[in-house]
């Protein structure tokens, strides 16, 4: 996967965590660190998506930031898509720390034929650990002109793989590797270790 670009969200408000979620301490780190860590166990390349203004300058990651107002995580995947320049990018919230790198990985390979590869678990999408290719560049921006902010609202207009639950299933628990913090309450949670095992680079 050494063309995809690995890009972590982080420009969100952390409204509901009442501080800045990416510090937020995590394993010994924090869940910026711990996000662009998995992603470049994958990926040569990581940046960070920062939302409206430059932060996290100290990781030693590009920082991207947003190009339309207001626009949520599709503005991000937007500025992504615009900043990859064509190649395939690898997307992961910085609030989902039990994402592994071997899923990751799958992920970057169900890409090949289709536009998108995104895990679907119990019916619901999770476009924050995705797959993207630049196919889908175009119908982003068609959507956030016209008004649209959900991460699947461009999904009729491109190729998506939908990777289900059976298909994660070899990968871990997807109750457990989906699970995004948001909240206080969600740091009490259960802390798997990952039993990813792979070296990272460091």
């Amino acid at each position: 996967m050494s063309r995809t670009i690995g890009y972590v969200a982080a420009g969100g408000r952390s409204v509901r965590m009442g501080r800045d979620k990416a510090l937020v301490p995590w394993e010994g780190t924090t869940l910026l660190d711990h996000a662009l860590a998995r992603l470049r166990a994958v990926c040569a390349d990581v940046r960070i998506l920062c939302g409206p203004a430059p932060r996290y300058g100290d990781r030693g990651a590009l920082q991207v930031l947003d190009r339309v107002a207001d626009a949520g995580p599709l503005g991000g995947l937007e500025a992504a898509l615009a900043d990859a320049g064509g190649r395939p990018l690898l997307l992961l919230g910085v609030d989902l720390p039990f994402v592994t790198a071997r899923l990751l990985e799958t992920l970057g390979a169900f890409l090949v034929g289709s536009d998108a590869a995104v895990p679907v678990v119990a019916g619901r999408a999770e476009p924050l650990c995705a797959a993207y290719g630049p196919g889908c560049l175009e119908a982003v921006r068609a959507r956030l002109a016209g008004g649209e902010r959900r991460m699947t609202s461009f999904w009729p207009d491109v190729s998506v793989r939908e990777v289900r639950d059976a298909e994660l299933a070899g990968l871990g628990d997807p109750a457990l590797l989906f699970r995004n913090l948001n909240t206080p309450e969600d740091l009490e949670g259960p802390r798997s270790p990952s039993r990813d095992k792979r070296p990272r680079n460091p």
